[in-house]
């Protein structure tokens, strides 16, 4: 009781003193009123945004379908957790780091610091037909999508402090800037010309690489034995990759910002690459153990939606499939290679789904883009342009590497002052009872 009293005086103590900050913001949300905004594309985005809300979640279920059952309540937990944690970040200085003045490339300034100065009235500079808080509430699922990839590569491990003290510092530290390069009027990466139509290099490449080397640095699941478990709930495994394939078209058409034709454009390509890759890896899994695996299909929709992404408002359908196709492929033998050729403990393949898919999918917008289909893009190399799949590599080789970098660099100095892992016995008894005191499944 005498821990809970002592959270219950914080919690009032720090709801007062922001209740007394909000002097400061009065009416800033207000500013704009009566400006004319598109209703049509106002409520679009607002629906985008709600769509790509509900596959935070969907990436718990999809997940927890993945781990043991032991475990299932701590993953789709930390989705969860990760979509509080991001949300609150993002209003207080996210949106500000990412969309704020520009500071020589690399980070926005801090004048949009709890949202001060983002009001119903539009940003011509990002979005000119909608309110800028619309605008920055789409953005904010983004923010809070990438770092919840990440816990399926430190799968049934990760200690639940450690991720959320991760989430803050890794959200500050390597999304948002990543997020400025890429989207920020004067990134570096934006001035460029880099593509990215919805996240691609930003989100999918930084996740990816991110649980990659968190895999690394936190080591290998206790007792494994080679490098895969068994999957104890396809039907959440399902459920998940349905729901993130409908959340996806508002992750992907919504980033047009309007109700118009490259919203449909990107509906269509979105729907059309998860439909191929979807495909290719039940193909590629009925040639390995044949039989067609529910799960590889599954899996497969998500990496041929991770590598649309990047490109849905730059292509048109036939090279949605060729990109369906080709990273389908690449990602299958990438997780192959780090299945059988080494020894990391990448839980559910994250850096195979998406790191590898969101790579691939990046370089192959420099091959399919179409100035035709979207006038702010740029044509790719079959139209001619050699240069736009150079820009493209260097977009996304500097992303992974940044993100390797700051993701080691984080988790070694979060070592020294934290357990960043839960303990052998809290391992083997699941993390379900062990840290939540909770179970999935009672008998």
């Amino acid at each position: 009781m005498k821990n809970l009293t002592k959270t219950i005086v914080l919690l009032i103590t720090v709801g007062i003193f922001v209740g007394i900050a909000t002097l400061w913001f009065k009416g800033i949300s207000s500013d704009g009123v009566g400006t004319t905004i598109n209703s049509g594309d106002t409520a679009w985005v607002l629906t985008a945004a709600a769509l790509v809300m509900i596959m935070t979640p969907a990436v718990g279920f999809f997940y927890g379908g993945m781990v043991r059952s032991k475990n299932v309540v701590s993953i789709i937990h930390q989705s969860v957790i990760i979509l509080a944690i991001v949300s609150v970040q993002w209003v207080l200085i996210g949106y500000s780091l990412v969309f704020g003045k520009d500071f020589h490339g690399i980070i926005g300034g801090l004048n949009f610091f709890g949202l001060k100065g983002v009001s119903y009235a539009p940003n011509p500079a990002y979005a000119a037909t909608i309110p800028q808080l619309a605008f920055m509430i789409f953005q904010a699922k983004f923010a809070i999508i990438t770092p919840a990839l990440i816990i399926g590569a430190i799968a049934e491990r990760i200690n639940f402090k450690a991720l959320i003290v991760f989430t803050l510092l890794w959200t500050t530290f390597i999304y948002d800037p990543i997020a400025h390069w890429v989207w920020g009027i004067g990134g570096w990466l934006h001035t460029l010309g880099a593509l990215d139509f919805a996240g691609g290099t930003v989100v999918h490449v930084s996740a990816g690489f991110a649980g990659l080397i968190a895999a690394v640095v936190i080591g290998r699941r206790v007792g494994l034995k080679g490098h895969a478990t068994t999957a104890h709930n396809i039907p959440f495994i399902l459920l998940g990759a349905a729901l993130l394939w409908f959340g996806w078209f508002g992750f992907n058409a919504g980033s047009s910002l309007g109700a118009n034709g490259l919203a449909i454009n990107a509906f269509v390509t979105t729907n059309t690459a998860a439909a191929t890759a979807a495909l290719v890896w039940m193909l590629l899994s009925w040639s390995q153990f044949k039989k067609p695996s529910a799960i590889a299909t599954a899996t497969g929709a998500i990496v041929g939606l991770v590598a649309i992404t990047p490109a849905s408002g730059y292509v048109g359908p036939m090279a949605s499939i060729a990109i369906g196709i080709l990273a389908g492929t690449i990602s299958y033998v990438a997780l192959l290679f780090r299945t059988h050729k080494t020894y990391i403990d990448d839980s559910l393949d994250v850096w195979a789904a998406h790191g590898v898919g969101g790579f691939t999918g990046a370089l192959l917008t420099g091959v399919f883009a179409e100035k035709s289909i979207n006038a702010a893009g740029n044509n790719g190399v079959i139209f001619g342009n050699w240069n736009q799949l150079g820009v493209q590599a260097i977009a996304v080789c500097t992303t992974a590497m940044f993100t390797v970098a700051g993701t080691w660099i984080l988790l070694t100095l979060l070592k020294k002052i934290m357990n960043i892992r839960v303990s052998k016995k809290e391992e083997e008894d699941g993390l379900d009872i062990s840290l939540h005191g909770e179970k999935g499944y009672y008998r």
